[in-house]
């Protein structure tokens, strides 16, 4: 339905149906234009880029919880009156795509990457892109974002390319890139280089080999130790600490390898550790970093006995064309039958790993491009500790400051054909490098045509790190750049903040002298109900649009952020996803509720007196209260806590409260309040559903809707109608302004004197719950107050407490000496209450049964502590479980005392 064609009305279906409403509402807005960003001159705009999803498939939980997150921040923002922009887009993600379309290829039986040759391929990259990139907007749609699709970027569309080319060439210029020949980390499965942040370490079991080496002259031998039998095939080296007494005197003389036969040198090194192993180290330095260092220090020779694919070279002897693990176990083997293996102990130890595919790594010498960061990361370094950007929550500022000033040069050249090709041409004639920011001709320094392009493509993260700026212009001088730049806050995972936040900060302040954001938010990873990563492997994962399609989205997007907390992972429970769907229904029949008592009101004019009761005064000012806490919490990124006031007032002070406390009101036309208690539904529902419309924000529209009484649009309405190309924008909730409190709706007296008339209530249906008597029985009760002023407050309240107390005969009195007899006893602050029993139970029968259940619980409880006291169980079972039985045992432990003290009532009654 188009904006122009939406119709208001007051009923609203009996049903809340979120599939019809989502539906129908998300095209409303996108005809509407109301998420066109507007550039406002001398108003302050508040802009957030979005983290671009991969266009290596589908978004998952991760993303839903993001964007939601990001959404909430933007459409808080444009209801509070900025100019406001939430900028779309996604990411080529190089080496992950091209991972997944050589995947597909595969199964499909069709040719492999080199078979069809790089231009085929990148086309076939180009087709899968089209096809998820289609897909990921319209899962995004779905998930209901108000973000400005007009401005969509891509990492690689034109503009954003030339940003790249631009940032490699003024980073060259200045001496920043450079290339190198060193240890880089190989994906052997990938064929390319990776950079230290792309290799994940796992805790995997493994085994320490100790192996002897004779001396060459005969006189001994030495034993080292290894986690990587066949790497020793390259070991030119075996290096000891200079102070270590035990080999001083071994120190210059020669080995024999006793799988090679070569002879190699002992050196000394102050590398080693000699309290490690045995003290002694082999040296390879063409397959370990530090042995590369030592290498290059000691001027050793540097064999590679592995190569690019993980298999093992010429340099290998008789073990030449092995895969590295069958190599390995060879070598134990041999050595074992030779009699140099000395022990094999089991070791556990981090093992690295490609983050793509999850092949083990290897350390190999390769020629990379590099980026000096030592210049880099300093100012962005100063930018944290000043203050200037703040991290949220404040624990990662250490973690980010921790790895800005031990950074190391950042390799940014990958094997790969998807992605920003290196914009550096080589002269085959005079050997020169032409780095340029447009394709040459000819080599800028002898002209000659005869030129060919670096055939590397740049580290994915490299056109990431420009994302805040570059989807705005730069290098132009754009309007946008000019008004939306610097954004204002990055709301991301944890797990990227060395990925893409640290890059962003450096990249942006070497580009533009700017910081990208002044705060980035982390949030945590969804997990699965039992606390674990989701994964393929696993067959854990949860797909955002199978939970949309059963619950809607608005329950996803309320699950998702209820219980969160920055920087914490949460768990998703489909009861917790049910519970948002059952608050959704909750709101949608209150509301329908309202406005069916609403067909015969007109709201009140200026200055009309209405007589406002104690339950409208309450309600207003709780209302104040809710709005109040919710700007707060927003504007410290507590989402949780601020859904859970949202949650609160709705569930149980608007619906369970204030509904039920005004019904008799607006069932009896004749009741003078009828008029107040009309009004204060109307107004506190409006404001309640503009409170709530960032969280959920189709049933909020929906019901807004319908209503007699909507607020205005917000100043910008005007400049927003203009960029979307309108006249002026059509109603929506959207454009209206975001609840503050209300001058004149502040009554703390009302507040503390429905208090205690609602602990009564309570009192009196927890009396009632305790003792199992009906809901529908009315119980006779007697209310002694404290003071004359809960005296007047609790007969002010008398109808209240009889009708939603149930009670029959209600006595309302001051405190007296002389109690009820028999009869069920509660205190509030402010009043005793009692429930006579006599009549109401059997009170032999009543306490046999609570003897039965005391008896179970008891038993029930025994079997839990005995469980806690077993070490066993306490040591092997999961955190979780064993917190989960301490959690029963507490509950079970609490409901037998509750059950001792009514035995001890009752058997005190009975005489």
């Amino acid at each position: 339905m188009s904006a122009e064609q939406k119709q208001g009305g007051t009923e609203l279906a009996p049903r809340y149906d979120a599939k019809l409403v989502e539906d129908e509402y998300y095209q409303y807005w996108m005809d509407g234009g109301f998420y066109r960003a507007p550039i406002v001159e001398g108003k302050q705009p508040y802009t957030i880029v979005i983290p671009p999803p991969n266009v290596t498939g589908t978004l998952h939980l991760g993303h839903a919880l993001n964007n939601t997150m990001i959404d909430i921040l933007i459409r808080w923002k444009r209801m509070q009156g900025h100019p406001t922009l939430y900028l779309p887009g996604t990411d080529h993600a190089g080496l992950a795509t091209q991972i997944r379309v050589e995947e597909d290829l595969r199964k499909s039986g069709g040719p492999t990457r080199h078979e069809l040759g790089r231009e085929a391929f990148v086309a076939k990259v180009w087709d899968w892109k089209e096809r998820y990139h289609a897909t990921i907007t319209s899962q995004l749609r779905k998930l209901g974002v108000s973000v400005d699709w007009s401005r969509e970027a891509f990492t690689m569309d034109e503009r954003l390319s030339r940003a790249v080319r631009a940032f490699f060439v003024q980073l060259y210029k200045k001496g920043l890139i450079y290339q190198g020949t060193r240890i880089t980390h190989w994906c052997p499965k990938d064929q390319t280089a990776l950079s230290d942040i792309e290799v994940e370490y796992e805790e995997r079991q493994g085994h320490i080999w100790h192996f002897r080496y004779p001396l060459a002259d005969g006189s001994g031998s030495i034993v080292i130790a290894t986690t990587r039998p066949e790497t020793m095939l390259g070991d030119t080296a075996v290096a000891v600490n200079p102070e270590d007494e035990r080999y001083k005197h071994l120190v210059g003389k020669m080995l024999r390898h006793p799988a090679t036969g070569r002879e190699i040198p002992i050196i000394a090194d102050e590398y080693v550790d000699p309290a490690f192993g045995t003290g002694c180290v082999k040296i390879t330095p063409f397959h370990d970093p530090n042995d590369f260092e030592i290498g290059l220090r000691h001027g050793l020779e540097m064999p590679q006995v592995i190569g690019p694919k993980g298999e093992m070279t010429e340099a290998a002897g008789k073990y030449a064309g092995l895969d590295r693990y069958e190599c390995r176990r060879r070598i134990v083997a041999d050595a074992e039958a030779e009699g140099w293996l000395v022990k094999v102990e089991e070791h556990q130890h981090a093992v690295g790993c490609c983050a793509r595919c999850g092949t083990v790594i290897e350390p190999l010498i390769s020629r990379q491009w590099y980026v000096k960061m030592k210049p880099l990361a300093e100012p962005a370094i100063r930018a944290v500790e000043s203050g200037q950007i703040k991290i949220v929550p404040e624990r990662f500022t250490k973690v980010y400051l921790h790895w800005m000033e031990n950074i190391q040069d950042w390799c940014i050249s990958r094997q790969i054909w998807w992605g920003h090709r290196i914009p550096v041409w080589y002269c085959d004639d005079c050997g020169h490098l032409t780095v340029s920011e447009t394709d040459p001709t000819r080599c800028e320094k002898c002209g000659s045509a005869n030129i060919r392009q670096d055939e590397d493509a740049l580290d994915t993260w490299f056109s990431s790190a420009l994302w805040p700026f570059s989807t705005l212009g730069w290098p132009d001088d754009t309007a946008d750049l000019r008004y939306f730049f610097p954004t204002d806050v990055l709301v991301t995972g944890y797990d990227i903040l060395f990925f893409w936040v640290a890059r962003m900060i450096f990249s942006s302040l070497e580009l533009t002298g700017k910081i990208p954001f002044h705060t980035v938010v982390l949030h945590g990873l969804v997990r699965d109900a039992q606390g674990r990563k989701m994964s393929k492997s696993l067959g854990n994962g949860v797909d955002p649009i199978d939970v949309i399609d059963q619950y809607g989205t608005d329950a996803l997007r309320f699950m998702l952020v209820t219980g969160s907390s920055p920087g914490n992972d949460i768990r998703f429970h489909t009861e917790r996803v049910e519970n948002a769907r059952n608050f959704a229904n909750k709101l949608w029949n209150a509301s329908r509720f309202v406005l069916m008592n609403l067909a015969d009101w007109q709201p009140a004019a200026e200055g009309a007196a209405l007589q406002y009761d104690v339950a409208d005064r309450w309600i207003r000012h709780r209302f104040n209260e809710a709005a109040r806490a919710v700007n707060e919490l927003l504007g410290e990124y507590q989402y949780g806590e601020a859904a859970r006031t949202i949650y609160d007032f709705i569930w149980s002070e608007f619906c369970d409260w204030y509904i039920e406390l005004v019904k008799p009101r607006l069932y009896n036309p004749a009741d003078p309040t009828r008029a107040a208690a009309q009004e204060t539904l109307a107004r506190v529902l409006e404001g309640t559903l503009r409170l709530l419309h960032p969280f959920m924000p189709y049933i909020t529209e929906a019901i807004w809707q319908k209503l007699p009484l909507r607020s205005p649009q917000v100043e910008t309405a005007p400049e927003i109608a203009r960029a979307a190309g309108r006249d002026a924008l059509p109603p929506s909730i959207s454009v209206t302004a975001y609840p503050t409190p209300v001058e004149g709706w502040a009554d703390a007296e009302a507040n503390e004197r429905m208090a205690l008339i609602i602990d009564t209530i309570r009192a009196l249906r927890s009396i009632r719950a305790e003792f199992r008597l009906g809901e529908h029985t009315r119980i006779d009760a007697v209310v002694m107050a404290t003071s004359h002023q809960a005296l007047a407050i609790l007969n002010e309240g008398r109808a209240f407490i009889e009708n939603l107390g149930k009670t029959g005969q209600l006595t309302i009195q001051p405190v007296a000496e002389a109690k009820p007899k028999n009869a069920a006893a509660a205190v509030v602050t402010g009043a005793e209450i009692y429930v006579p029993l006599a009549g109401l139970i059997d009170l032999p029968k009543e306490i046999e049964r609570l003897t039965k259940e005391l008896t179970t619980t008891g038993d029930e409880l025994a079997k839990l502590e005995k469980k806690l006291s077993n070490e066993g169980f306490l040591t092997k079972a999961k955190p979780e479980v064993v917190e989960k039985t301490r959690e029963e045992a507490a509950a079970l432990a609490e409901k037998r005392q509750a059950l001792e003290n009514r035995l001890a009532m009752l058997r005190s009654m009975q005489g």
